[in-house]
């Protein structure tokens, strides 16, 4: 939506958007402070997986901080809704925050996972190379902010698709690869894993898909319509990154905890490097 035209929202859809960013806020936040405070709970080779989880949230946490003040800016109260004030909605704040986290997230798996130094490297490679790629090609759809753009936007939005299933089905079969050499106790966890991949990144896709359906487009480009799949987008957005972020953060702690040596999960005792 940048520097397109804000579409007008009722007080209950403007409200949902603003409260889910708030909401992700301090998600993030906590989530950060938990993982960072984590880091003594689990023996060392596993603590770079939780630095890395901490600042993945914490990068999320301040951009979305960004993208709420910029929501606050866009919008004024009118009537009975929300118009425009003319100053646009910066979506890129999202988009930056995905070009950095979206790779750290791949670090913080393979991190946890601790397979052998040349596969993990290689596993890097092609995830980092794709996961850059599936951001740089959706943002060119993103910002398409008319109905005549909606081809272009579908065009942008499969090739998009292309490293993002690659994506998928790289980790879902790396981790199914991986049971077999992890700790029992960490082996249902990772399963865990794979489905919590699954099926939050296919929220992703649903949402982009309600941002640019033909009644939105009118509504970004003509600043009046049905803005219905906006506010869906936004919320899609947001509840994915809660959930691919900050849930799976929990989780990587988790698998690092059944891991650690000597350390069972009722045990509150700082592991002492």
């Amino acid at each position: 939506m940048l520097a397109a035209s804000m579409p007008d929202l009722s007080i209950l859809q403007y409200s949902i958007v603003d409260n889910i960013f708030s909401m992700t806020v301090a998600t993030m936040g906590a989530a950060a402070l938990f993982l960072f405070l984590s880091r003594a709970y689990v023996d060392e080779p596993y603590r770079p997986a939780l630095l890395i989880s901490g600042l993945v949230v914490s990068i999320a946490c301040y951009h979305y901080f960004m993208i709420r003040h910029s929501w606050h800016d866009a919008y004024s109260l009118s009537g009975n809704g929300y118009k425009g004030t003319g100053a646009a909605f910066n979506d890129f704040y999202r988009y930056a925050d995905w070009i950095l986290t979206v790779p750290l997230l791949m670090v913080e798996l393979v991190a946890v996972l601790r397979l052998e130094a040349s596969r993990s490297r290689s596993l890097l490679t092609r995830l980092v190379i794709a996961a850059a790629l599936m951001i740089a090609l959706g943002y060119p759809g993103e910002v398409i902010s008319s109905p005549e753009g909606w081809t272009q936007r579908v065009i942008w939005g499969a090739l998009s698709s292309v490293p993002f299933f690659y994506i998928l089905y790289i980790l879902w079969t790396e981790l199914t690869a991986s049971l077999a050499t992890q700790p029992e106790a960490a082996r249902k966890l990772i399963e865990i894993a794979r489905l919590v991949i699954l099926i939050t990144w296919a929220v992703y896709p649903i949402a982009y898909a309600l941002g640019g359906t033909e009644e939105a487009l009118k509504a970004k480009a003509a600043g009046q319509g049905d803005a219905t799949g906006i506010v869906g987008l936004q919320v899609g957005y947001a509840i994915a990154d809660m959930t691919a972020k900050a849930g799976f953060g929990v989780l990587i702690y988790l698998i690092a905890r059944a891991k650690s040596k000597g350390h069972s999960h009722a045990s509150l005792e700082p592991a002492v490097a």
